[in-house]
């Protein structure tokens, strides 16, 4: 999130009664519970803000933004952020965002559609991971994998 002020027109982060459960995920936790992995009181100070109007500060105290760089240092940090994602398998991604998403208190649902699906039937059989250049082929041999980035 851009670390500028909203009255210079930075952006502003603002949290409702629909973060924490309206809309539950698989496991029936709400997105922000997931991200918090239940810890009441990062839960509770975050329901705390709803409809606060939260710039960018605020908003990585409570937890609810990952980096805050500002201006002189935004195009540099995005960069980098790309940059580092970009090295990375677009499965393998694919499989850590379903970790993520489908993280705490796993269930039956959990498993099949976050783990199992995600990993068995997309990640391991796939060109990226297992062909001639792909990440576990190349595996502890010195080699850079090489990523078939067309393949999302």
């Amino acid at each position: 999130m851009l670390n500028q002020p909203a009255a210079a027109g930075g952006p502003v982060l603002v949290l409702s009664e629909v973060n924490f459960g309206l809309l539950p995920a698989v496991h029936g936790r709400s997105r922000i519970e997931a991200r918090f992995y239940g810890e009441a009181k990062l839960l509770a100070e975050a329901r705390a803000a709803v409809g606060s109007r939260l710039e960018c500060r605020q908003a990585e105290a409570l937890g609810l933004v990952t980096s805050g760089p500002d201006a002189l240092d935004w195009d540099h940090e995005i960069r980098m952020a790309l940059e580092e994602r970009g090295a990375l398998s677009p499965d393998a991604l694919t499989g850590m965002e379903a970790n993520l998403r489908f993280g705490p208190g796993e269930t039956l649902e959990t498993r099949v559609f976050g783990r199992l699906s995600a990993w068995q039937n997309w990640i391991f059989i796939r060109p990226n991971a297992v062909g001639e250049a792909g990440a576990l082929k190349v595996f502890g041999t010195g080699r850079r994998a090489q990523f078939n980035r067309d393949r999302i």
